[in-house]
C-alpha cells in the first residue's frame, strides 16, 4: 500500500506539472518561475518589438493583442512520406488533425505517466509473480497505443529525407528510440536472462517522452544543458587534476590497504589459520575466527581505483578514514603501521583544498551563474531588468483587499482596541513569554515545576481565548475566518483546550498545539513576513525543478530495483530491511539517503560485483550465469552519475533558483523592489475599505504620504514635491475625481524604477505596451490601456495635469504676490525719497533766511563800531585782508575788542555745507 501510494503521488504530481504546461505558459510572479514557463519563442518576440507599428495601428490596438497569444502552428512538411503520401494526400491530412488535436496530446500523456508509474510498481523479486503478469499485459497495451502514435506521426512528418522529418528531432528520436526498446523486449527470442533484463531497464527511458510536452520542464533542462557546456572547461581541468592525483596516489600507496583481520599479524604469510575473538569483550566467550588477508574496499592499485577512491574523499565521506589508513601504511603486500608516514597527510590536504574547496565549489557556482544568465538571455532585449520586471508583475497582477470597518458602535470600540499598537504588543509580549515557557521544560521535573507549567499554559490558554473572543466580537464570524492567521489562531485555540482536556490520558499529540503558538511570530514582524512571502515565492518558482528531480529519482529507483533489487537483506550491511531496492518506495528513500551524502559510498560498495553480496533468492541449479552473487560493478557508474548529477547539479539548482528570489537582501535598500509593495495594498484598504479599487485623488496624495521611501513620498516630503511626484506619475483620472488602484502603483513602479520615463512620452508609453504585451500575455487590453494609456486617451483628465495645473496656479499666485509686494516697495522707496528732497529744500529756505538775518546783525554792529572808533594811523593791511580778519588781528594786539563775523561760528559753517 506504501509503495502505491507513493506512485499515485508522484503520477499526480507529473499530470498536475504537464498538464498546467499544455496551455499557453504565463508569466507567473516570481522571475525564476517566469523563465522557466516561457516558451522558446520569447527571445525571438523581444527582439521584434517595434514602437513605429503600434504607433501606425493604435485603432486595432486590442486586437493585436489578443491575436499576437496564438504562437504559429506547425504544418505538414513539405515533401511525400515513405514516398506514398503526398502533403495534399486525405489520409495524411486526416491523420495531421489527429495527431495535431488535443485531446490525443492529452492521452499520449496520461498513458505516458501511467505506463510510467507502473515500471515503479513491480516485484523484482518474484518476477513470475501474479503482479506482474498483470502489469505486463498493461505494457504490452500502452506499447501498443505508443507504436499506433510513433506511425501516425511517421506517416504525417515522413521518416527523415526531408526538411522537418520525424527523426530530424532529438526528442522525436528518443520516442523512436523507447518504443523500438519496447518492442524488442516483446519480440526478443534470446534466452539470455541479461538480455531481456537490459532490455526492460531501457524501459525507465519512457518518463523522458513527456519533456517535450512540458514546455516548463523542457526549458529547465536547456538551461541545465548549457549550464554543462558552459563549464566544460572547468570540468576538464578538474578530471585532470584528479587524474594527477590518483597517478600519484598510485605512486604511494599502491599496494599499501592490506591487513590482516588479525591485527597482530603484519604479512600475507602469516595471516594464516584462525584466532579468537571475544564477542562483546567477555572472555569467557571466545569465537574462533579464520585470518583474512584482506584489501581496503578503496585503494589506490590502480588510476581507475585511485580516482573513485578520491572522488569519494570530495564528497567528504569516509575521508578521515582513508587519512589514517595512508598514515598507517608501510609498504606493499604488508599490513598497517602505527602513524608510519605522517606527511602523507599533506597529499589528502592539498586535494581537499584544490579539489573539494576550489574546483567544486567553483564549479557550483558557474552552474548557478549560467542557470540565471540563461534565463535572463530571454528577456535580453526588451530593456527591463529583473528587478524592473517584477515590480511591474507585481504592480498589475495585485488586486485590492477588503478592509472590515463595523458599523455598530459597540463593535466599533472593539474593533478599534484589537487593531490598537498597545494590543498588538501585549499579544506579541505573550507569545514570547509562552514561548519561554515551553522552552522550560525538561525530563525528571519537580511536581511542583511541573504544576507550574501546567498553571502558566492554563493562563496562556484563557489569555489567547479572549483574544479569539475580542476578534469575533470585532469582525464577526464570516469576516473573522476569511483571514488565514485568524483560522490558525482558532485551530491552536480549540487545540489548546483538547490538549486540556485530554492531559490527564496523555496523549502528546494535542501538545503540539502549544508549540504551534510559535508561528503566530510569523505574522507580528513585518522583516519575517517579507522574509516568509519571499519564501513562499521561491518555493511557487521550483515546479519544473521539482519535476525534474522526482524523474530522476524515479529512473534511478526502477533502475536500482531491477538491478540491485534481488540482493539480500544482511543485518550489519549497507543492504538491510531499511534500506534496500526490494520495493519502489524503499528505493526512493535509499536515494534520498545517497542523495544527502550519508555514508553512499558504503552502499556502492555492497552492491558491487563481489561475490560476498548474497542473493535474495538462492539461483537455480540450471542457471547459466556465471555470477557468483547479486551485484554488479553497475553499481559504480550507477551511484557516482547519480551523485554528480543530483548532489552537485539539479539540487542547486534549488540554490540559484533561491538566490534569483533573495536577491534584495544584497541589495541596496533605497531601490524600490517587489517586497517593498505590500505595504501600498494594506494602507490602500484604509481608504477604500470595500476593495472597489478607486481612491479620491487627494486621498492618494495623503496614501503616498504616508508610505515611506522608496514606495511612497514620506511624511517629510514637502507638499510641492509630493505634487510633482504626480505630475510625473500622470495616472489616468476618472470623471468622478478618483484614481485607479493599479495605475497608481504602476505609475510608483514605474517612476521609481525610471522604467520608460524619459524621451518623448508617446514613444515610451509605446514600447512599454509593446514589452507588457509580449511578457504578460494574460493582461487584459482593458488593465492595460489603464495602467499605461494610448495616444488617443492622451486629451482626457490626468492626475497628471489636474497638479500640474495646480503647481501652475500657485506658481502665479506666488508670481502675483511677489510682484505685489515689489511694486509696494518700490513705492514706499519712492515716498521716502520724495520727503527726503522737500525736508533738505525747506532747511535750504531756512538756511538762506537765516543767512540774511545774521547779515543784517553784521552791518548794523559794524556801523555802531565806525561810530564809536577813533581815528587810527593809516594801515596798509586794512585793505588787503577781510574785515573780520583784520578785526581779530586788532583784537589781539589789544586795540579794540571786535567779535568774529557770525558766518564762521562753527554751528554756522555745518548747517551750510549740509
Amino acid at each position: 500500500m506504501f509503495q502505491i501510494s507513493i506512485m499515485a503521488y508522484f503520477n499526480v504530481k507529473l499530470l498536475i506539472a504537464f498538464s498546467g504546461s499544455s496551455g499557453a505558459d504565463s508569466y507567473d510572479s516570481s522571475e525564476s518561475e517566469s523563465r522557466l514557463n516561457g516558451d522558446s519563442s520569447a527571445r525571438q518576440d523581444v527582439e521584434d518589438i517595434n514602437p513605429t507599428d503600434e504607433k501606425s495601428n493604435l485603432s486595432n490596438d486590442k486586437n493585436r493583442h489578443n491575436n499576437e497569444e496564438s504562437p504559429p502552428s506547425e504544418t505538414i512538411p513539405e515533401g511525400s512520406s515513405f514516398f506514398i503520401f503526398s502533403k495534399n494526400n486525405p489520409i495524411r491530412v486526416f491523420i495531421y488533425k489527429v495527431v495535431c488535436n488535443a485531446y490525443f496530446s492529452n492521452l499520449i500523456l496520461v498513458c505516458i505517466l501511467i505506463s510510467s508509474s507502473l515500471l515503479g510498481a513491480e516485484d523484482p523479486l518474484h518476477e513470475e509473480s501474479p503482479r506482474n503478469k498483470l502489469l505486463m499485459k498493461f505494457d504490452y497495451f500502452f506499447t501498443s497505443v505508443f507504436t499506433i502514435e510513433l506511425i501516425f506521426k511517421l506517416i504525417v512528418y515522413g521518416f527523415v529525407l526531408h526538411q522537418g522529418a520525424f527523426c530530424r528531432s532529438p526528442a522525436n528520436l528518443l520516442d523512436l528510440f523507447v518504443v523500438g526498446i519496447s518492442l524488442t523486449s516483446f519480440f526478443s527470442t534470446s534466452g539470455a536472462v541479461s538480455t531481456i533484463k537490459i532490455l526492460r531497464i531501457c524501459r525507465v527511458l519512457r518518463p523522458l517522452r513527456a519533456i517535450n510536452r512540458a514546455k516548463g520542464l523542457k526549458r529547465v533542462i536547456q538551461c541545465m544543458i548549457v549550464a554543462i557546456k558552459t563549464i566544460g572547461n572547468i570540468v576538464l581541468v578538474t578530471n585532470l587534476l584528479q587524474f594527477m592525483y590518483a597517478v600519484i596516489g598510485v605512486q604511494l600507496f599502491k599496494g599499501k590497504f592490506y591487513s590482516c583481520s588479525d591485527h597482530s599479524k603484519d604479512c600475507e604469510a602469516d595471516c594464516q589459520g584462525y584466532f579468537f575473538n571475544y564477542k562483546n569483550s567477555d572472555l569467557d566467550t571466545p569465537m574462533p575466527v579464520k585470518r583474512k588477508w584482506e584489501n581496503s574496499k578503496f585503494n589506490f592499485d590502480s588510476v581507475s581505483n585511485g580516482m573513485v577512491t578520491l572522488f569519494v574523499v570530495s564528497t567528504f565521506e569516509g575521508w578521515p578514514g582513508m587519512l589514517y589508513l595512508s598514515i598507517d601504511s608501510s609498504a606493499e603486500d604488508e599490513g598497517p603501521v602505527h602513524d608510519k608516514r605522517k606527511i602523507v597527510a599533506v597529499f589528502y590536504i592539498s586535494y581537499l583544498i584544490i579539489i573539494s574547496f576550489f574546483m567544486i565549489n567553483i564549479f557550483v557556482g558557474f552552474v548557478i551563474l549560467t542557470f540565471q544568465n540563461e534565463g535572463e538571455k530571454e528577456y535580453a532585449g526588451c530593456g527591463l531588468e529583473k528587478n524592473q520586471r517584477n515590480c511591474l508583475d507585481f504592480a498589475l497582477h495585485a488586486k485590492p483587499v477588503k478592509k472590515y470597518i463595523p458599523e455598530s458602535r459597540f463593535q466599533y470600540k472593539v474593533w478599534s482596541i484589537v487593531h490598537s499598537q498597545p494590543f498588538e504588543y501585549s499579544n506579541f509580549t505573550l507569545i514570547l513569554l509562552n514561548t519561554v515557557s515551553l522552552g522550560m521544560k525538561f525530563h525528571h521535573m519537580p511536581e511542583w515545576y511541573s504544576e507550574f507549567l501546567d498553571g502558566c499554559n492554563l493562563v496562556f490558554t484563557a489569555v489567547f481565548t479572549i483574544e479569539l473572543v475580542l476578534k469575533l466580537a470585532a469582525f464577526g464570524f464570516k469576516i473573522y475566518f476569511t483571514d488565514p492567521w485568524n483560522v490558525f489562531d482558532f485551530f491552536i485555540v480549540v487545540g489548546s483546550f483538547i490538549d486540556i482536556i485530554f492531559s490527564e490520558v496523555h496523549i502528546s499529540f494535542f501538545r503540539l498545539f502549544r508549540v504551534g503558538r510559535l508561528v503566530k511570530l510569523l505574522n507580528k514582524s513585518e522583516g519575517i513576513r517579507t522574509i516568509l512571502w519571499t519564501f513562499i515565492k521561491s518555493l511557487q518558482a521550483l515546479p519544473y525543478i521539482l519535476l525534474l528531480i522526482i524523474l530522476l529519482f524515479f529512473i534511478y529507483a526502477v533502475v536500482g530495483m531491477q538491478i540491485f533489487g534481488k540482493i539480500a537483506l544482511v543485518e550489519g550491511t549497507e543492504i538491510h530491511r531499511n534500506n534496500n531496492f526490494g520495493t519502489f518506495g524503499n528505493a526512493i528513500l535509499l536515494l534520498f539517503r545517497c542523495a544527502t551524502g550519508e555514508a553512499w559510498q558504503e552502499i556502492m560498495v555492497a552492491c558491487n560485483g563481489d561475490s560476498t553480496v548474497e542473493c535474495f533468492h538462492k539461483p537455480p541449479q540450471n542457471e547459466t550465469s556465471t555470477s557468483t552473487g547479486c551485484g554488479t560493478d553497475f553499481a559504480y557508474p550507477y551511484f557516482i552519475s547519480f551523485v554528480v548529477l543530483c548532489s552537485f547539479l539539479i539540487l542547486n539548482l534549488f540554490v540559484a533558483v533561491i538566490m534569483d528570489n533573495f536577491d534584495y537582501l544584497t541589495r541596496d535598500w533605497s531601490i524600490l523592489g517587489a517586497h517593498h509593495l505590500g505595504e501600498f495594498i494594506n494602507l490602500w484598504a484604509e481608504y477604500d475599505p470595500a476593495a472597489t479599487g478607486k481612491i479620491k485623488h487627494m486621498d492618494a496624495l495623503n496614501l503616498l504620504r504616508r508610505i515611506n521611501p522608496p514606495l511612497g513620498f514620506g511624511r517629510l516630503c514637502p507638499h510641492r514635491k509630493a505634487c510633482k511626484r504626480l505630475v510625473a506619475m500622470n495616472m489616468p483620472m476618472n470623471p468622478d475625481g478618483t484614481v485607479s488602484f493599479n495605475a497608481t502603483i504602476f505609475s510608483l513602479v514605474r517612476t521609481g524604477l525610471q522604467i520608460k520615463t524619459e524621451g518623448n512620452i508617446i514613444e515610451c508609453d509605446s514600447e512599454l505596451r509593446a514589452i507588457i504585451r509580449m511578457i504578460w500575455k494574460d493582461v487584459e487590453p482593458q488593465l492595460l490601456d489603464q495602467v499605461v494609456p494610448p495616444p488617443e486617451i492622451l486629451d482626457e483628465v490626468t492626475c497628471g495635469k489636474y497638479y500640474a495645473s495646480v503647481l501652475i496656479q500657485e506658481q502665479y499666485r506666488r508670481y502675483h504676490s511677489k510682484k505685489i509686494r515689489a511694486a509696494a516697495h518700490a513705492l514706499a522707496q519712492s515716498v521716502a525719497k520724495i520727503q527726503l528732497q522737500a525736508g533738505l529744500r525747506d532747511l535750504h529756505e531756512l538756511e538762506v533766511e537765516a543767512s540774511k538775518r545774521r547779515r543784517r546783525r553784521r552791518r548794523k554792529k559794524r556801523a555802531n563800531v565806525e561810530t564809536e572808533s577813533v581815528d587810527l594811523p593809516f594801515d596798509t593791511t586794512r585793505d588787503q585782508i577781510p574785515s573780520w580778519q583784520y578785526h581779530r588781528q586788532m583784537e589781539m594786539e589789544g586795540k579794540t575788542k571786535i567779535q568774529a563775523p557770525a558766518f564762521m561760528n562753527q554751528n554756522h559753517v555745518g548747517v551750510g555745507i549740509l
